[in-house]
């Protein structure tokens, strides 16, 4: 059996998806919502198929042969030491993209610092929600460290439309996936602002290469920037309005009413990216931009002059 924690869209995608073919999964809520009931998601137009254990009872974690973390990032730790009993020892797969603040560290990291018993694997990539849920084909990186395992975790959540590609990069994955959140809000205030789709390209070509100089400082390959988990992922929310990040970055720009409620993940990691670049003494003008405008510290117009009164250079 496989789990699933978190029914937002995404973890509810992934279990209909899985289901599908044929697999005993278990979708943990922490708010049912009524989902038992109904068997279908608020977020998603989709039913949930017969073979979906919907339920509030952590206790069902235990029998799982694997678990999916489908919550937010910054929720991740806290998640994992709620039901620590019950992920003890088991495979479990992060399916989050962000940097925690507080210990400045990916998914993975979080998994294996709180179960360090656990396998810890990251599942990412270009992906929507509904896509996922509707059938849809969609092809996903999965970063195990561990190559044996990740051979099997492969086998175990590949779906007739989930591809997935494997790779020991953990770091490299981990980054990918959280740094292309920031540039696609940058993309978002460009649009947004009227800049025009030719600022964009150059935001997510030169946020492309901040990502690839901080995953190379924090030993990752910058390689593997270039496939789903960076490049892929990076092409998909930088240009759709599906995506959450994209769309802050669009109110951003257009000066309209940001929704505070709403899960940003980009936001948050925007912030934890420039203190690792302080840290370490790297340079990523975009991250460090995108953070001060979701804290509203400068204006768009402040940030726009601020990116183009950098010294020329080699690029």
């Amino acid at each position: 059996m496989i789990a699933v924690v978190g029914a937002g869209a995404f973890g509810t995608a992934l279990a209909i998806s899985l289901a599908r073919d044929g697999r005993a999964v278990t979708l943990l809520a922490r708010d049912l919502r009524g989902m038992d009931q109904t068997r279908r998601s608020p977020k998603l137009d989709v039913a949930i198929p017969a073979n979906v254990l919907i339920t509030d009872d952590a206790t069902q974690l235990q029998s799982a042969e694997c678990v999916l973390m489908a919550v937010p990032a910054q929720s991740l730790r806290r998640v994992l030491e709620t039901h620590h009993d019950q992920l003890a020892n088991k495979r479990i797969v992060a399916c989050c993209k962000g940097i925690d603040l507080e210990t400045l560290t990916g998914p993975v990291a979080s998994i294996s610092a709180t179960l360090p018993d656990a396998t810890a694997a990251i599942l990412t990539g270009p992906s929507f929600a509904d896509d996922i849920a509707a059938g849809l084909p969609t092809a996903l990186t999965l970063a195990c460290a561990d190559d044996t395992a990740g051979r099997a975790l492969q086998q175990t959540l590949s779906t007739a439309n989930l591809r997935l590609y494997r790779t020991t990069d953990t770091i490299g994955a981990e980054l990918g996936g959280a740094l292309k959140n920031v540039i696609a809000i940058a993309c978002g205030v460009a649009i947004g602002a009227g800049l025009g789709d030719s600022a964009r390209a150059a935001l997510m070509t030169r946020g492309f290469a901040e990502m690839q100089r901080l995953a190379g400082a924090l030993g990752a390959d910058p390689q593997t920037l270039t496939g789903l988990s960076g490049l892929g992922d990076l092409a998909l929310t930088c240009t759709s309005t599906l995506s959450r990040n994209y769309r802050r970055g669009l109110a951003l720009g257009a000066g309209d009413q940001i929704d505070a409620a709403a899960t940003v993940e980009g936001a948050a990691t925007s912030v934890a990216v420039t203190d690792l670049g302080q840290a370490r003494g790297i340079d990523l003008p975009v991250c460090t931009i995108v953070a001060s405008l979701c804290a509203q510290k400068i204006s768009v117009e402040t940030a726009l002059q601020t990116l183009l009164s950098r010294p020329l250079k080699e690029e």
